[in-house]
């Protein structure tokens, strides 16, 4: 069977290849796609190439990458020992942007009627998050943070006002994206270029300092000005993947005020359900989609963008400049239908 896929060739190198596609092994199932989510933040480090020799980003990107992993499809296949999926099953998974692919029945979460195509495609993002709020620990009243307000960083301000957060502080350098974030969870919104945030959290805060700060822009320069906008002991949280390293005064910054810096990484997600740590990926997706049915979080109006997928090349491209047309979008859709 031969089906068509994205690819990135090499740095900045953007196309669409054709390949052969093998039948799903004993435990995979076959997907076509309806639509995708690009991950503007992962898929933009692999392609830009913009990451330090010898970096965990360098040993994973070994061109040519096959991008994505936000995936809407319809299940066309199941292998002999598939058991929890059938023909005809809408799923939402871990599969890149491709017109066909194969992913482990582990890596698929079955989506229900009331869910559109577009607010699934969320799901795969949506766990990367939650992980990252259950880590944050956020108790009833803490004043949180969220700098970089992209999809991460929105769905991070709808989860920790869920989780009783107050105030929700976003930062951000797009009007646009602070005016949704305002909209759909924030409590207050703040423009580095048009205030000053130091004082303004103090402002907000009453002289505190931030109890949570999110870390969302994957800017290793900026992380240690986050940390000046905690409190002493406050916890500031890597929900983005920074591209390369940042320097840190220890003493100033963490070891005198005591503040905890926390990874949040999808990959620290429990693999099976235990007393400790039942949140595993498969059952914070499952949440998700019921959290999205009960109408208790947004994800349609973090839709900036829509294309067909393949219109890849162009939409990359423009991705590509932080300052440009991609300060304006938040959730950036491919269609495949």
């Amino acid at each position: 069977m031969r089906y068509r896929r994205i690819v990135f060739r090499g740095p900045r190198e953007v196309g669409i290849e054709e390949d052969e596609l093998p039948e799903p092994s004993s435990n995979q199932l076959l997907i076509k796609t309806r639509m995708t989510l690009i991950s503007t933040g992962t898929e933009l480090t692999m392609l830009n190439g913009e990451y330090p020799k010898g970096s965990v980003w360098n040993n994973i990107t070994k061109y040519p990458v096959y991008p994505g992993y936000s995936n809407c499809g319809v299940v066309e296949k199941i292998g002999p020992t598939v058991k929890g999926f059938k023909v005809g099953d809408r799923v939402s998974s871990t599969a890149p942007h491709a017109e066909y692919a194969l992913v482990k029945e582990d890596w698929a979460v079955k989506i229900p009627d009331d869910i559109s195509d577009e607010e699934a495609t969320f799901g795969t993002i949506s766990a990367i998050v939650m992980n990252s709020v259950r880590l944050a620990d956020i108790k009833l009243g803490e004043s949180v943070i969220v700098v970089g307000v992209g999809i991460l960083g929105q769905l991070a301000c709808q989860l920790g006002r869920i989780c009783g957060g107050y105030p929700i502080i976003a930062i951000d350098l797009s009007q646009r994206r602070l005016k949704i974030a305002k909209r759909l969870g924030a409590t207050y919104t703040i423009n580095p270029e048009k205030e000053s945030a130091e004082e303004r959290v103090k402002e907000l805060t009453e002289g505190r300092g931030g109890d949570v700060l999110f870390e969302v822009t994957g800017n290793p320069d900026v992380i240690p000005w986050e940390l000046s906008l905690l409190r002493q002991q406050g916890r500031l949280i890597l929900l983005s993947s920074p591209r390369g390293r940042t320097e840190i005064d220890f003493h100033d910054l963490i070891g005198r005020p005591s503040r905890v810096i926390i990874g949040a990484h999808t990959s620290s997600h429990p693999s099976h359900e235990t007393p400790y740590n039942p949140w595993t990926r498969k059952r914070n997706i499952k949440l998700f989609f019921k959290l999205l049915s009960a109408g208790v979080i947004n994800v349609k109006d973090l839709v900036t963008n829509r294309y067909k997928w393949t219109e890849a090349e162009k939409v990359y491209q423009m991705l590509l400049d932080p300052l440009g047309e991609r300060l304006k979008t938040i959730g950036v859709i491919l269609d495949f239908r």
